[in-house]
Formats: C-alpha cells, sequence, structure tokens
C-alpha cells in the first residue's frame, strides 16, 4: 500500500518538476523579448499557452531519463539533493542532445547552440531541486517496515484477574 501512494508523490513530483523546467525554458528563451522596452505588455494568454507547451515538450522529453534517475534513487535510498539537482542536469543535457542532429561519422553533434544547451541544463538542475523538495527527501522510505506496535503495560499482581 505504501509503494502506490509512493507513486502518486512520484507522478506530482515529476510533473511538478516538468512545470518548473517549462516555464525556465519559455521565460530563459523568451528574455530577449522581455528586455525590449519597444515591445509593451505579455499577452497573458500567450504566455499560459506557451507555458502549456513549454510543460508538454519537457514532459515529453524527460520521462525516460527521469525515470532511470527515480527508480536509481529510490532503489539505493539516495536522498541527496546535490543527486537530484546532478541527475537534472544530466537529464536536461540529455534532452537536449535528443533533439541536435548527431554525425556518426565524425562521432560529434552538429549545431549545438550553447545558449540553449545552458538554458536546458539548468532547467533540468531547478527541476532535479523541485522533485527533490516534494518527494526526493524520502527516497526508498517506503521500504522501510514500519515499527512494531508497542505492548500495553503489564497487569499489577495485586489486581484482580478479569
Amino acid at each position: 500500500m505504501a509503494l502506490i501512494g509512493r507513486l502518486f508523490v512520484i507522478l506530482f513530483a515529476f510533473l511538478a518538476a516538468c512545470f518548473v523546467a517549462g516555464m525556465v525554458v519559455v521565460v530563459a528563451i523568451l528574455f530577449p523579448e522581455f528586455s525590449d522596452l519597444g515591445a509593451g505588455p505579455v499577452d497573458p494568454g500567450a504566455l499560459n499557452i506557451m507555458l502549456g507547451f513549454g510543460f508538454i515538450f519537457v514532459s515529453g522529453f524527460a520521462l525516460l531519463p527521469a525515470m532511470i534517475v527515480v527508480l536509481i534513487t529510490e532503489a539505493f535510498h539516495i536522498r541527496s539533493a546535490l543527486t537530484y539537482a546532478v541527475g537534472g542536469g544530466i537529464v536536461g543535457l540529455a534532452c537536449y542532445l535528443g533533439l541536435v542532429p548527431f554525425d556518426a561519422e565524425q562521432l560529434r553533434f552538429e549545431g549545438i547552440v550553447r545558449r540553449h544547451l545552458e538554458i536546458m541544463t539548468g532547467a533540468g538542475i531547478l527541476a532535479g531541486v523541485v522533485y527533490w523538495m516534494i518527494a526526493g527527501r524520502n527516497a526508498g522510505a517506503w521500504r522501510v517496515p514500519p515499527p512494531p506496535p508497542r505492548l500495553p503495560p503489564p497487569m499489577p499482581s495485586q489486581s484482580p484477574s478479569p
């Protein structure tokens, strides 16, 4: 029963981490537009749609690598915030490199944009920290058995038996 509850916590933490990473990606990509003072105010409806697409993009690409990190940390009871931040950074890096063409003859990626690589890695690090705050602090705790129930104190020897 504890495993089922833990799975719900992991799913909620993953979705929250993906939402935060999607916000980071959208805001960082749009930052040059936000810094232009002549552009005027940003339409909230368009921003909400872009945040939704950022969430879908990040959650779709990050699902498998993030679940590998979650399985490793749950199996080995790893609860360090640094582990989740590094794991999130690696997941963000993997998500970005999964979109960049790879030249198999020269064994290198073609067309890496350094700014986009930094944005995705930073979004992954922040997503890892958000996941740690929600679910990672208790990784593997569902496997610990509950403490045995306490026995009632013994009856005094002078008392009548029921």
